[in-house]
């Protein structure tokens, strides 16, 4: 989930996606789930913030869109529809009206009005705050001025001039040019409204969130074990809890987590490992839920580095990489290799894009590899350990690059999962990197211009034409002049290859016993909790 029109750094993502809502797990196994009092257990890896502006982690999501009503959501097939919001609309895609459902409260018993968003946003757009996901808001109009490219010059303002309070229950945005997927966007975790306590001690409230959605906090986050939430008493929104309450448990291990899911200790497991798939549709049966995903992994090169900046050495390594055999040793086969930088859910999808270049071709790759020059030095690969999975791809692509290309010297870096997108974010890796994105919505644009756009991309790649044609795409109002646009963007992107796309995840989870209407989505929105019943 970052670009003027979006977040670029999910897990994911997500998102996010990177990323991504239903990334990996791991472990701390723990108690028994509860049985009997309404409340289940849902695994998943530890989140880095809970401060909704402050993350692009697919982990944090999980909890946040539990906690929080944001303006806009999204329904199943991916359209965006008020949630806190009456109405969103705009006669210029550049000047919109936001008229807020009246009546709402945090769970402080503090009102939810229109102040409460345009706070929220001016922190979370304030460059000096460093909020992990500012550059959602760079596309309202004033940004820059709280972002000066300069990072010692002293910004020139502290809040939004895109951002008036008309009233109570009103707000009018300024956009810095048209852009019509705007509701979309305000269907992101990052724009939640914020309680005048929050924005008073940030530091407390990433430990004890007081938002405005279905459910609350039940005592503080209690790091690295679990997060405990329970139905909101005082909710009047739409997504009215069918239980009354989820603790989202956190694992540093996927292996743990589907352990803890098959005895019974977690109900569920959004992601389940693919070393496990086989035995897990084998004893879950029709508890084995499988699912469409937005959810694409990348290995990003750290442009920046003078040693990765010719596009024949990326494109070599692209073409090194047998996608299908990973596929099948890793993934049993179920996923789905990349043909191009798009997930194939995704408007604007199209078949075998990338072409040659994310075919493998261990001769073609090395005729590049050597006009490229080479290699020297060490070769550090880069992934977290939210997944079992990533060493093991990690440990195939370094195989082949030792047996293709002649790269002896290769060195791994598993990071924790709590701590990667920090590394990515500060640009302190030194070498490929694992990389995934989670639909934020579905649009071409979320990917494109939040993971290959120049401002803010985790590469340091910048290329002009693509700028230009992503910033073209966004101004159209016809859908498929703008699908053309985005996809001459991919293609300048593909040429260049500063990103690779890997594979598309396939949705592998399950439950227990415990819970039904269990459904997950393929946006950062993840599972939707407030649907689960308890047996």
């Amino acid at each position: 989930m970052t670009s003027q029109w979006g977040a670029r750094w999910k897990v994911a993502g997500v998102v996010a996606v990177a990323l991504a809502a239903s990334a990996g797990l791991s472990g701390c196994g723990g108690d028994e789930a509860k049985a009997g009092d309404g409340t289940f257990t849902v695994g998943h890896s530890e989140p880095d913030h809970l401060v909704p502006a402050n993350t692009t982690s697919s982990y944090s999501f999980d909890v946040i869109t539990e906690l929080f009503d944001n303006l806009m959501t999204l329904t199943e097939d991916g359209k965006a529809v008020p949630l806190a919001a009456a109405s969103v609309t705009s006669d210029d895609q550049t000047v919109w009206t936001i008229k807020i459902r009246p009546g709402q409260k945090f769970h402080n018993g503090e009102p939810v009005t229109a102040q409460s968003f345009a706070d929220a946003w001016n922190n979370a757009a304030y460059g000096p705050n460093a909020m992990g996901a500012n550059d959602y808001f760079s596309s309202i109009k004033g940004y820059a001025d709280l972002n000066p490219e300069d990072e010692d010059a002293k910004p020139k303002a502290k809040t939004l001039s895109g951002v008036e309070v008309t009233g109570a229950d009103s707000l009018k945005v300024t956009l810095d040019a048209p852009f019509s997927q705007f509701p979309l966007l305000l269907t992101y975790p990052a724009f939640a409204p914020m309680p005048a306590a929050g924005l008073k001690d940030q530091k407390a409230f990433d430990e004890h969130p007081i938002g405005n959605g279905p459910y609350e906090m039940d005592g503080n986050w209690e790091r690295n074990k679990q997060i405990k939430l329970v139905a909101a008493p005082g909710y009047t929104g739409p997504r009215k809890p069918k239980n009354k309450g989820v603790t989202w448990k956190s694992y540093s291990n996927a292996d743990t987590a589907y352990t803890d899911l098959r005895a019974g200790r977690i109900d569920v497991l959004q992601t389940i490992p693919s070393a496990k798939v086989p035995e897990a549709k084998r004893l879950l049966g029709d508890r084995f839920m499988t699912r469409t995903m937005s959810t694409t992994d990348y290995l990003g090169f750290p442009v920046f580095d003078k040693r990765f900046d010719n596009p024949d050495l990326r494109k070599a390594i692209s073409m090194v990489i047998d996608r299908q055999g990973i596929n099948k040793a890793v993934y049993n086969g179920d996923y789905f290799p990349a043909d191009s930088l798009l997930p194939s859910i995704i408007p604007g999808h199209r078949d075998n894009a990338c072409g040659e270049l994310c075919t493998y071709d261990p001769a073609k790759a090395k005729q590049l590899f050597d006009k490229a020059g080479g290699f020297k030095g060490t070769l550090e690969l880069y992934f977290s350990n939210a997944q079992p999975t990533f060493a093991q791809w990690m440990r195939i692509v370094a195989n082949s690059l030792r047996d293709n290309l002649g790269i002896t010297d290769i060195q791994f870096r598993q990071v924790p999962a709590s701590d990667y997108f920090s590394m990515l974010r500060e640009r302190k890796e030194k070498g490929p990197y694992r990389q995934n994105w989670e639909a934020d919505f579905p649009s071409p644009q979320n990917y494109l211009e939040n993971m290959w756009g120049s401002v803010g991309n985790r590469m340091g790649w910048t290329s002009k034409k693509f700028d230009d044609l992503i910033a073209q795409a966004n101004r159209t109002a016809d859908q498929q002049q703008a699908l053309a646009l985005y996809n001459q963007a991919e293609d300048i992107a593909i040429q260049e290859m500063p990103m690779i796309p890997l594979w598309t995840w396939a949705g592998q989870g399950g439950r227990s016993k415990n819970v039904d209407h269990v459904t997950i989505t393929p946006y950062s929105t993840g599972l939707v909790a407030t649907e689960v019943t308890v047996k």
